[in-house]
C-alpha cells in the first residue's frame, strides 16, 4: 500500500510570468495610484463639507446606474473574449471583444448625455467643489474608458491569435471597470 504525499515538488516550483503580463500589473499599479489620491481627497473633503450631500442629489442616479450595468457587461464580454481566445476561437473573440467596444461606446453616449444635462442645469466646475471634482473624476475616467476602446478597436482590426495580449487588454477594462465601481457610490448615492 502507498502513502499519497499532500504536496509534490512541483508545487513549489517558482512560475514564470511574462514580461508582458508583468509590465501590465505595474502599468495597472501606476493607474491606481492617480485614481487612489484623487478618490481619497474627495472622501476627506466630504466629510469636511456636509452640505455636498445637497450637491448629491442633482446627480442623475438612474444614469449612473444604468452605466453601471454597462460596465459589468461590459466586463463579462471582456472575459468571454478572451476565453475564446484562450480556445483559439478567433471568430467568437473578436465578436464578444467588438461587444465590449460597443458597450464602451454606450457608456460614453450615457456619460455625454448626463454631462449635457449637468451643465444646462447649471451645474458645472466652477460652481461648487462637488461638480469640480464630478466632472474631474467622471472625465478621467472615460478618458481611461477611451483609451481601453481605442486599444481595443486597433486589437481587433488587426486581430490575431494572442492570446496574452486580449489577457492585457482585459486586465486594463477591467480596472476601468473597478475604478467605476468606486465612483459610482461616492458620486451618486451620497443623498
Amino acid at each position: 500500500m502507498s502513502q499519497s504525499v499532500p504536496f509534490s515538488d512541483k508545487q513549489f516550483e517558482p512560475q514564470l510570468i511574462s514580461s508582458g503580463r508583468l509590465g501590465m500589473w505595474w502599468f495597472l499599479a501606476s493607474e491606481i495610484t492617480i485614481f487612489g489620491p484623487i478618490i481619497a481627497a474627495f472622501v476627506l473633503l466630504r466629510f469636511r463639507h456636509p452640505e455636498w450631500v445637497e450637491q448629491a442629489k442633482h446627480a442623475l442616479t438612474v444614469m449612473g446606474f444604468i452605466n453601471t450595468l454597462v460596465l459589468i457587461t461590459s466586463s463579462y464580454t471582456m472575459v468571454l473574449a478572451h476565453q475564446f481566445a484562450e480556445k483559439s476561437d478567433a471568430v467568437r473573440a473578436k465578436k464578444f471583444l467588438f461587444f465590449t467596444i460597443l458597450l464602451g461606446c454606450v457608456f460614453l453616449v450615457i456619460k455625454g448625455f448626463e454631462y449635457g444635462y449637468k451643465i444646462r442645469e447649471g451645474f458645472i466646475p466652477g460652481s461648487h467643489l462637488y461638480w469640480g471634482f464630478y466632472f474631474f473624476m467622471t472625465g478621467l475616467h472615460a478618458l481611461h474608458v477611451v483609451i481601453g476602446l481605442v486599444i481595443m478597436s486597433c486589437f481587433l482590426v488587426k486581430y490575431q491569435q494572442q492570446k496574452a495580449r486580449i489577457g492585457h487588454i482585459g486586465l486594463y477594462w477591467h480596472l476601468v471597470d473597478v475604478v467605476w465601481i468606486f465612483l459610482f457610490p461616492l458620486l451618486y448615492l451620497e443623498a
